[in-house]
């Protein structure tokens, strides 16, 4: 009696099963990523300069560099979260100087938002800036002039977002907490970059603005573009400092693409000494680096 109740069982569950689509009754329901959307552009650029016996002088050099910028951004309903993170790193080899690193930047910014209206959101701002690894006043090797988290910057700010549309944005926030990193015994102790002597942490009280485009503007041509500004809340009120990102992809077939990458600085600051003794500000600084390579766009 058991086992016709056993084989029973069997058949009435076998019928069950072939009735219904196997793919629903051993799959899980994948989860809705509709809501997420990530872009970007990474690449690797090179040039080289090759002197043989060449009267004007000169070096052979070949500079290699490497970039990323990426997005992750979120939108359901009235929320929006945007996650932008630029990485970049380069070398030059030379005969004289051998290796040496022109360019590092670690650059995050996330900001979340509740709209408002069609273009506008309520907006708290989180970001932060530093490099990968030492830097030197060259040709002078023996002291190193930054690394890791020293400097590094972070702001954290609640504001205002105009955001007409996915590609550009402009956040303003008359609440702003600007944050200096010296992470390092050495540059710590020697006051670099406006620090305390002996301090680690500074911590600033500010406006901050902060303008963000990401644009194909023509046929194979890609623009990104950061500009943000801050001025604090004492004696230095009124001083701007800034920072001026630009980022233009030339795709020129499906391999090769011509990468132009920009900084543009401005610290109005009377006093702001680096670690090598360099006063950085009031004055204006700009890197321009350009180069052939391959690059993948997501």
């Amino acid at each position: 009696m058991k086992t016709k109740l056993i084989i029973l069982l069997l058949l009435v569950a076998g019928c069950s099963l072939k009735a219904q689509d196997p793919a629903t009754v051993f799959s899980v329901a994948p989860k809705d990523t509709s809501y997420w959307k990530l872009s970007g552009i990474s690449g690797i650029t090179f040039s080289q300069t090759t002197l043989v016996n060449w009267a004007a002088g000169g070096e052979n050099s070949i500079p290699i560099n490497f970039n990323l910028n990426g997005s992750l951004d979120y939108a359901k309903g009235k929320w929006a979260w945007d996650n932008d993170l630029a990485l970049q790193y380069g070398v030059t080899y030379s005969d004289e100087y051998d290796w040496r690193k022109n360019a590092d930047k670690i650059s995050f910014t996330s900001k979340l938002g509740y709209q408002i209206n069609k273009k506008f959101y309520y907006s708290l701002l989180v970001d932060y800036n530093t490099q990968f690894a030492k830097g030197y006043n060259y040709p002078n090797t023996e002291q190193y002039m930054s690394k890791l988290m020293a400097p590094g910057y972070s702001n954290s700010a609640l504001g205002i977002d105009y955001k007409p549309n996915d590609n550009f944005s402009i956040f303003f926030s008359p609440i702003s907490t600007r944050f200096l990193f010296v992470m390092d015994d050495s540059l710590s102790n020697a006051g670099a970059y406006g620090i305390d002597p002996g301090d680690k942490i500074q911590v600033e009280a500010g406006s901050l603005l902060k303008v963000s485009m990401k644009k194909n503007v023509m046929k194979n041509v890609d623009i990104i573009s950061v500009f943000d500004a801050f001025t604090p809340y004492n004696e230095n009120f009124g001083n701007i400092d800034m920072n001026w990102d630009l980022l233009v992809n030339f795709k020129i077939n499906e391999v090769f693409t011509a990468t132009l990458n920009t900084t543009l600085r401005y610290y109005d600051r009377e006093h702001y000494v680096n670690s090598a003794g360099i006063d950085e500000g009031p004055k204006i600084q700009f890197k321009e680096m350009f180069g052939l390579g391959v690059a993948y766009s997501f």
